[in-house]
């Protein structure tokens, strides 16, 4: 549990391909069903207060109460994901928290010297979502950008739809497009 963020809700591991992430998850560590957006469409996107085109695909499952995220960024324009693979590295990049007050945590984490990396929105103003670049401190490590997240809206609904889709899982259908 973190005294500023609370509880982790979801790992995301940026990865060259996805569909080779997700068949590992499934078939290695039974992890599913997976639900994949092969389109992700922001409403908005920055990187370091820059906007940016980026474009990805998402997929998501559940083990017990952590939801893992799969990222594969589509094209080259500036993100944070870009920057992790262009380290040569795949895999963990981020810890995300959830929050129903956004803005709140948002302000307490910039009051207490955050910076932004990238941030955007999806479905509207209840889906925005931070990264934070804890990578760039001293002593930091890879795998420790912080992401928050508004599930105040649909969004919080869908993670829901995904926890409740992963409980006493048989392995059928294993990917779920969606999106």
């Amino acid at each position: 549990m973190s005294r500023i963020f609370g509880k982790v809700c979801q790992n995301g591991y940026v990865v060259r391909n996805i569909h080779s992430a997700m068949h590992h998850w499934i078939e290695v560590l039974g992890v599913g069903p997976w639900f994949y957006i092969e389109d992700v469409k922001t409403d908005w996107f920055t990187y370091r207060g820059q906007p940016s085109e980026v474009k990805m695909s998402i997929a998501l499952a559940n083990s017990g109460d952590l939801q893992i995220e799969l990222i594969q960024p589509r094209n080259d324009a500036p993100s944070m994901y870009r920057d992790f693979l262009s380290t040569g590295r795949e895999g963990l990049q981020h810890m995300s928290y959830w929050t129903e007050d956004y803005q709140g945590l948002y302000d307490r984490a910039l009051s207490l010297g955050y910076t932004v990396g990238h941030e955007g929105q999806i479905g509207g103003e209840k889906g925005r979502f931070a990264y934070f670049d804890t990578e760039s401190q001293a002593g930091a490590h890879p795998g420790t950008v912080v992401e928050i997240s508004d599930i105040s809206g649909t969004k919080g609904r869908t993670f829901a739809h995904i926890r409740r889709a992963s409980e006493g899982w048989d392995g059928t259908n294993p990917i779920r497009t969606f999106g």
